[in-house]
């Protein structure tokens, strides 16, 4: 499993994984260094992951923590051998229970390891975790092929859509939120790109202030800012920054009428949702005012027009999309107090008249079944 401390050791991790036949996990910081040109990886875990990498570290019996001490102590298994290799012996076994500390760069600690191994034959563990990840690969591209519906298209759809339409060297930020969960499970690596986002802090609002920074940091690549509504919503002067300044960073705003990750995280503790709606202006027409391009986009057919057109303005742009408020964003394991804090939170609305939206919830997330079951 690799934190951002293994984003300079990309081929030694690649190598060690094919000599040991080890599938590769990862953070979301170490995403972009560590996914590409990576045949044995499996995705990532934490708040934010899959199941493919939650399975197969609870699978294995050894797991190796390299440049990372693992913050989601919720999804480390407790049963396996724990080796971890850190700059910072301060970290080493900070949060999981670890049998064999090492500290030093994962790079240079790799590179003396690789010549003292032996190729493993066996490739059943695997087989078997790859396999899996396939399975994983295809449920989450469901949720691409469904778009949604007018004024309620799918975020999944508009993330895959901008992974699909970005340069390959692209900088991306995201905000702390729903928009995150996006950006982390349908942005891809290139080796090239970049992420940036509040990982640490969990900050609202980051993405744009991050790509204002990224822009002026390298005038020359394409910066995109996925934006929750709710985080723009607090920093719109700062338009007029990206203006002011000729900044070409290309915002897009993932507009779900709503504070999702807060409601989410009320419904999963059986609480009806409470002030997580919002009443948001036209950030389209906002952006224009302060002279920078603006699209809003409501249907579907509408998001890859929209997205190229503001990609290829030589310019700053806003592009105001209305995603489905609904849309949930699974966790790597669904354990039974979700799924029992879910439906006490669903049966609360019904019980207080929102039978609507317990529809609309439902109607949004069918295709979420597959992964209960």
């Amino acid at each position: 499993f690799c934190g951002i401390g293994a984003a300079g050791a990309h081929d030694e991790v690649v190598e060690l994984s094919q000599k040991l036949n080890a599938p590769v996990a990862y953070s979301f910081r170490a995403k972009m260094d560590i996914q590409y040109n990576n045949p044995n990886e499996v995705g990532m875990t934490g708040l934010l992951g899959i199941p493919s990498a939650y399975h197969a570290m609870h699978e294995a019996d050894l797991i190796l923590l390299l440049g990372t001490d693992f913050p989601y102590a919720n999804f480390i298994p407790g049963d396996c051998t724990i080796v971890q290799i850190d700059t910072k012996p301060e970290r080493i076994g900070r949060r999981a229970k670890v049998d064999v500390g090492l500290c030093g760069d994962v790079k240079h600690t790799l590179q003396a390891l690789l010549p003292l191994l032996s190729q493993n034959a066996d490739s059943t563990f695997l087989g078997e975790q790859l396999e899996f990840y396939g399975e994983v690969k295809k449920k989450l591209q469901t949720y691409v092929e469904d778009t949604g519906e007018t004024g309620d298209i799918h975020p999944e759809y508009v993330s895959a859509c901008i992974d699909e339409l970005a340069t390959d060297d692209a900088i991306f930020t995201v905000d702390t939120g729903m928009s995150c969960v996006w950006g982390a499970r349908y942005i891809n690596a290139t080796g090239k790109r970049k992420m940036l986002g509040s990982f640490n802090h969990g900050s609202m609002a980051n993405a744009m202030p991050h790509a204002i920074g990224a822009q002026l940091s390298f005038p020359g690549r394409q910066v995109i800012a996925l934006c929750g509504d709710g985080g723009i919503s607090m920093l719109l002067g700062d338009l007029a920054t990206i203006v002011q300044y000729k900044l070409p960073v290309k915002i897009v705003v993932f507009n779900n009428r709503s504070l999702g990750m807060v409601k989410l995280e009320m419904q999963v503790a059986g609480l009806p949702d409470w002030q997580t709606d919002m009443y948001n202006p036209d950030f389209a027409i906002i952006a224009q005012g302060m002279g920078m391009k603006g699209y809003t986009v409501t249907d579907p057919a509408g998001v890859k027009p929209a997205l190229q057109a503001a990609f290829a303005h030589d310019g700053p742009a806003l592009i105001n999309i209305m995603t489905d408020p609904n849309a949930l964003a699974m966790p790597p394991k669904l354990e039974f107090e979700q799924v029992k804090g879910m439906a006490l939170s669903m049966g609360k609305l019904m019980l207080n008249g929102r039978m609507d939206e317990v529809l609309d919830i439902v109607k949004s997330n069918y295709k979420h079944i597959k992964d209960v079951l």
